[in-house]
């Protein structure tokens, strides 16, 4: 963890993190002096190609897989585009996919363009109020010829950790390939993909304090996926492309990294992330977003609020003008003025997603970043509600009680 001072607190660590001077130690030599193409035969190529196997056996590790079975890519979305497009081209009659309604756009995109197209039936699970998909509804939803079930395993807005073990079983006792998007997860909670019942997982480096441009699939033995465009043999034959030697190094030593310290960052998160929201659900018209703070359903570090009466995009261009950078969904995303699917799905209003604000800590995040963040959100919201619609007095004081209470109830149930 980090105590160095700075000017600004940076809280959207869910979209993009720092890379830790450990990660970027480990890839300067591939840029400088082991610069060579992995499939070149030469010492230079020779040195890249064994980094490439030695990053691989390392992520594998943190993985609980074998070497074999993980695919290097570019992002979690093209991992996860691969794994879909690739399961479809393999098996042509199968013409039903399950998704949820709480899909990072990689997913729910490609899945209703391909409902839109005609290619497949599909078939979106609704959630619970905390973002949870239903055990029995996707039971329910299996066919003979779906093609598989694709389930974001951590909410990249809300934070919701799905029960995978349920749902995976579920799949598996229908013979239906199970697919998940880990992007938020590794690192964060841990895993062990031979002991879930997960055929397809799509992973990224940047969320973990590794490199942007960097992803991984991992694909169960005995899965069939088909490559989707044409090149050259590498990862298998399955993604062509040289490889990105320095971000595939540095990937797989900030996923060592993250595993090994998981313990001691989330202990520091959980103080943090308390900290935060005691602050921010003190504020007068404010509503949580998703599981309990700090519970075991929601990923360490996520915090997701409403603030009624005033937009999201005002309090987040009012705290980035103080130094408070923060999301108003996924960066995926964020441009949209559509409001966010996933907190519709929840049961929010339209305008209360749009009135909704994500904080997403990680373990160089210090006491004063959350102190500035609270501060600085205290008083924009007060500036910007000043300008905005009348706001009913009698109810201020109740519906700030109603925040508090529902707070502290969620955190007693752990």
């Amino acid at each position: 963890m980090s105590d160095s001072p700075h000017d600004y607190a940076y809280l959207d660590n869910g979209d993009g993190t720092q890379v830790l001077p450990e990660v970027l130690e480990a890839m300067l030599p591939y840029f400088t002096t082991s610069y060579g193409n992995p499939a070149s035969l030469h010492q230079l190529g020779l040195a890249a190609e064994e980094a490439v196997d030695a990053a691989r056996a390392s992520l594998a590790q943190s993985l609980g897989c074998d070497p074999s079975e993980l695919v290097f890519t570019s992002s979690a979305t093209e991992s996860n585009n691969l794994a879909l497009a690739g399961l479809r081209t393999v098996n042509p009659d199968k013409k039903h996919l399950v998704i949820s309604s709480v899909e990072h756009s990689s997913v729910r995109n490609l899945a209703k363009h391909w409902a839109k197209q005609g290619w497949v039936e599909l078939t979106e699970l609704a959630v619970d109020n905390e973002g949870r998909v239903d055990a029995e509804s996707l039971r329910q939803a299996l066919r003979p010829d779906t093609l598989a079930v694709s389930i974001i395993h951590g909410n990249n807005e809300i934070g919701t950790i799905q029960d995978i073990l349920t749902l995976g079983q579920i799949c598996r006792d229908a013979e239906v390939l199970f697919h998940i998007d880990a992007a938020q997860t590794l690192g964060k909670i841990p895993l062990n993909l031979h002991e879930l019942p997960v055929d397809l997982a799509s992973f990224n480096g940047h969320k973990l304090h590794g490199p942007k441009g960097v992803g991984a699939l991992y694909i169960r033995k005995r899965v069939k996926i088909r490559r989707q465009w044409e090149g050259g043999p590498q990862e298998g034959n399955i993604r062509p492309g040289t490889e990105n030697v320095p971000a595939i190094v540095g990937f797989a030593r900030a996923a060592e990294i993250a595993v090994r310290d998981m313990d001691t960052v989330t202990a520091h998160l959980h103080g943090l992330t308390k900290q935060l929201a005691d602050g921010l659900l003190a504020i007068p018209h404010v509503r949580l977003n998703g599981p309990a703070v700090n519970g075991p359903d929601r990923l360490p570090g996520n915090l997701n609020l409403t603030f009624k009466y005033i937009e999201g995009e005002a309090v987040l261009m009012s705290l980035n003008y103080q130094g408070v950078y923060v999301s108003s969904g996924s960066a995926c995303s964020s441009r949209s003025l559509v409001p966010s699917h996933v907190l519709t799905a929840i049961g929010l209003l339209h305008e209360e997603a749009h009135g909704s604000i994500r904080f997403t800590l990680s373990r160089l995040n210090t006491e004063a970043d959350v102190l500035k963040a609270i501060d600085v959100t205290k008083g924009a919201v007060e500036r910007l509600r000043a300008m905005t619609a009348f706001i009913p007095e009698e109810h201020s004081e109740r519906e700030s009680e109603h925040a508090t209470t529902f707070y502290k109830k969620k955190s007693e149930e752990l």
